[in-house]
């Protein structure tokens, strides 16, 4: 199954504009080798990484940009990632894989593990965020 989902992040990539291809490339490669044993799989249209049930890490192509979204970013205290939405989420945006700092993505990653805040129970709790780490 774990390759079945591999496959569905790899043609989600395949599909895009060769810039966007090598910026998600990236991406997929540095998320599976920083989030270990994390289930990836195509979610609402987009790669998205989970832990224990719970969205992680995910990217998805936009207009201009690739977007790199960590559901739990906004609790990172990084510079790097701008807030995003009205919950806990962050993100980074890129137009070019040179963009990419891969030292950077690493960090964000690691703290993905150590800080993350319940969205898999966000409904069941009626919109109420809780800390799970």
């Amino acid at each position: 199954m774990a390759t079945e989902k591999h496959i569905d992040i790899q043609s989600y990539n395949d599909a895009l504009a060769q810039e966007d291809r090598n910026i998600c490339n990236i991406l997929a490669q540095e998320i599976t080798n920083n989030l270990p044993g994390a289930e990836r799989k195509i979610w609402h249209a987009h790669p998205v990484w989970f832990l224990d049930g719970n969205p992680i890490a995910g990217y998805s192509k936009l207009k201009d940009c690739v977007r790199l979204l960590f559901w739990s970013g906004q609790s990172f205290d990084e510079t790097g990632l701008a807030n995003e939405g009205s919950f806990k989420a962050a993100e980074a945006r890129y137009t070019s894989s040179n963009e990419i700092n891969i030292e950077d993505l690493r960090r964000w990653l690691e703290k993905a593990i150590h800080i993350q805040w319940d969205y898999k129970n966000l409904i069941k709790r009626k919109g109420r965020l809780d800390r799970l780490k």
